[in-house]
């Protein structure tokens, strides 16, 4: 079984993060979290983590006077964890280039819908599920990806379907996935520390 050691990154209220923290607590995470890194101060995440005592830094690349000093940020606090994945739980920033290549295959990030199907640039939150309405999809759902150098375009490595109902808003359709996310994260790094799931 790996030895799976995860960085969450988040930027606001955490509650894929708190999923995580609670299969941890309750022995039902292969996978230990060493660390959470998030780029807003104030976020729920932040909080999530220390009540957790999980390390928890804020990080943001406005406290940087260059970027290189940003990643090197970064890539000290991913180091003294001995990080070995990457877990983007509703974070809101693009990961440096830098951080892509030197944890290649090892970045995830969960999407609101299933991919390939509304990715892209600007597809985050409530901006996905009303552009699930308006095409009319009878089925949305939420995808685990590996991140790579395009926004949404790395391996698909898991998926769970939820109904759209027709009288669905984007908020009610965020409101019904978001359970079924915070199983399907758990379950995906399980199958990633059982070998299920190959990165490589």
């Amino acid at each position: 079984m790996a030895n799976l050691r995860l960085a969450v990154f988040a930027s606001h209220e955490g509650t894929n993060l708190q999923a995580l923290i609670d299969a941890q607590k309750e022995g039902r995470l292969l996978a230990e979290i060493v660390c959470v890194i998030s780029n807003n101060s104030n976020s729920g995440a932040l909080r999530r983590a220390k009540a957790a005592n999980i390390p928890a830094y804020h990080i943001s690349d406005k406290m940087f006077v260059s970027n290189d000093d940003y990643v090197k940020a970064l890539i000290d606090i991913l180091d003294k964890h001995n990080a070995n994945l990457i877990i983007l739980a509703g974070y809101m920033k693009m990961i440096p280039i830098e951080i892509i290549r030197k944890y290649k295959n090892h970045i995830l990030n969960i999407h609101p819908a299933l991919l390939p199907k509304y990715g892209g640039k600007g597809m985050f939150g409530l901006n996905v599920h009303k552009a699930v309405i308006e095409a009319g999809d009878k089925v949305s759902g939420a995808t685990v990806h590996i991140v790579n150098e395009e926004y949404d375009k790395g391996r698909i490595l898991n998926q769970v379907q939820v109904e759209v109902l027709p009288d669905d808003t984007p908020e009610t359709l965020a409101a019904r996935i978001l359970p079924f996310e915070h199983k399907l994260y758990a379950e995906t790094i399980n199958k990633i520390a059982k070998k299920e799931i190959i990165l490589e």
